[in-house]
Parts: structure tokens; sequence; C-alpha cells
């Protein structure tokens, strides 16, 4: 899809992309198919928001029969969804997400913060409590799921209250990646002409505070994955050993997983692996015998 019906008061992107127009089922079942067929083993689907995915052509749930069609295509060994918004995450969608073989259940959700009040202002909905909820939820359905998030801290009229609410939320909801920025004005955007924004060295302040927050804690739920078994897709194999990603790690974002024995593996490989350790947010993993002998078949 291109293009986001959203006004969130920050972001310019409708202004210039446009509303939101989804792309054809049958087109993306397509480009799947050749993609497949020139050995892609991954596939991600990026639009603003893939929540809406399908509305434009009278159907919201689209999303959720199109995914497994996608993950039954020949040579495909993962489907990946990008960017959701959390406001607009349903009981059907989280399902497929967390129950359909090869999709993988990773959720890309778009909090962005977390106090009601900066909520509103930014135009979007919810609040601690309830992006909470929708974690466990998530996770009751699927334990090992993979989850990451951005946050804009410093943003015009956010209180230190709000901001002790931000790290309330991120302090409970064990995310696998975060990513946080300082509010900065984007021209032609609402937030650009409210008038109670913060002076730029406490946003910068705020930045750094939460961006320590972040490190400590991604490190935390990368070691809480130690013991775990992941299906490891190798990406990299050379004098540096033999890199790949798990489920809940899309590409560049999310970390990697460093595989501790390489032998009879080669790029686009799925291996089975036993989390053994963590270097930050990255796993050091174990492949299982099993999981060795399968790969070294396949390559037969």
């Amino acid at each position: 899809a291109s293009g986001c019906d959203r006004r969130c008061s920050f972001c310019a992107i409708p202004s210039f992309r446009g509303s939101f127009i989804s792309r054809r089922p049958s087109d993306v079942l397509n480009e799947t198919r050749w993609l497949a067929e020139q050995g892609v083993k991954e596939i991600m689907l990026v639009s603003e928001n893939n929540t809406s995915y399908g509305k434009d052509l009278g159907d919201i749930r689209l999303l959720e029969s199109l995914l497994p069609e996608l993950a039954e295509v020949d040579g495909l060994e993962r489907v990946r969804v990008s960017y959701l918004q959390p406001a607009e995450m349903r009981p059907g969608l989280i399902d497929v997400l967390t129950s359909t073989p090869k999709v993988v259940p990773y959720f890309d959700l778009s909090f962005q913060h977390s106090a009601p009040g900066v909520l509103r202002a930014m135009r979007r909905f919810g609040d601690t409590d309830r992006f909470l909820e929708l974690l466990d939820t998530i996770r009751g359905k699927a334990p090992e799921a993979g989850v990451r998030s951005n946050f804009i801290v410093g943003f015009p009229g956010e209180t230190e209250a709000d901001l002790a609410e931000l790290e309330r939320f991120l302090n409970g909801a064990r995310l696998d990646a975060i990513g946080v920025f300082g509010y900065s004005d984007e021209e032609g955007t609402e937030a650009a002409t409210y008038e109670n924004k913060l002076d730029e060295d406490v946003v910068a302040e705020r930045l750094a505070g939460v961006s320590r927050l972040a490190e400590e804690l991604v490190s935390q739920r990368a070691e809480e994955r130690v013991g775990e078994t992941v299906h490891v897709l190798v990406e990299s194999v050379d004098e540096e050993g033999v890199h790949g990603r798990g489920a809940h790690q899309a590409p560049e974002t999310d970390g990697q997983v460093l595989l501790t024995s390489g032998e009879g593996l080669s790029v686009g490989r799925m291996v089975e692996a036993k989390v053994v350790g963590t270097e930050g947010v990255d796993l050091v993993a174990e492949p299982l015998d099993g999981s060795l002998a399968c790969s070294e078949e396949a390559g037969r």
C-alpha cells in the first residue's frame, strides 16, 4: 500500500504521499511468487499502516486472508508484516499473525508514546494500560512473539509526568527493539504550529535518558530469550562467523543471531538453534544437531 489516511499531528506523509491506497492482493501474490522463484526466502509487507490494508478495496480484513496465501508460496520460508497501528489491531489479525505457519509472530507496533495527553496532542489513541493489555493478548497466543516500536520524546506539552508514564510503559512492555527520537518540527504539520514547545536542551536530555533506558531494556529482553529455540534464517557466512535472524528480528533494525557453528550452512538456510547467550540486543545460539543434518540434506 501507499499513502496514509491518518492525520497524526507530527507527520507530513499524507500531505505528499496522498491517501491510503492498497495494492490488489493478486499483485502482491504474483510479486511474492516471482521473488520466491529468484530464491528469496523472506518477504516483508511494508506500508504506512498495514492494519488498514484493504479498507479502500471494501474489506478491512483483507490482510487476514492474504497472509495465509502468501505463506503457501513455494520456496518461501517467512512472511513478515511491518508497521501496525495499535489502535486498529483486531482479534482476527492477531490470530493470523500468531498461528499461521510461515507467518512470523512479529509485531511492529507504532506506539509513539503512552501518556494519554501526549497521544491526544499527536492525534493518536491509547494509553499505557491498553497498550500493555494488547501485548498481553499477543503473548498469550505466542509467548515468543517479537515486538518492536518507536517513540517520540519531548513532544510539545510533554510533562515530567508524561515522561514517567512513557517509562512505566517501556519497563512493562518487554520490547525486543526500541527506537527513540527527539521531537523536532516538520514543515506543514499541525504540531509545528503548537506553542507549548520544549526547549531543545530539554528535548535532548529526555532523548538521552529514554535512549539509555531503551538500550538497557532491549538487552534485558534478549537475555530473557536464553534457553529458547529460535528458527534462524542464515544471511551471512564468512570469516567473522555465521549470522542470521530469528523470527522476532526484522532486517537491519532488530539485531541478529550469531550461530556458534557454521558447518554445512550457507546463506538462505533455515536453522533451528538454542539461544545460549547474548551480546546486547543480539543473540548467540547453538544449532541443534537435527537442524544441521536437515540443512545439509536440503543442500544436496
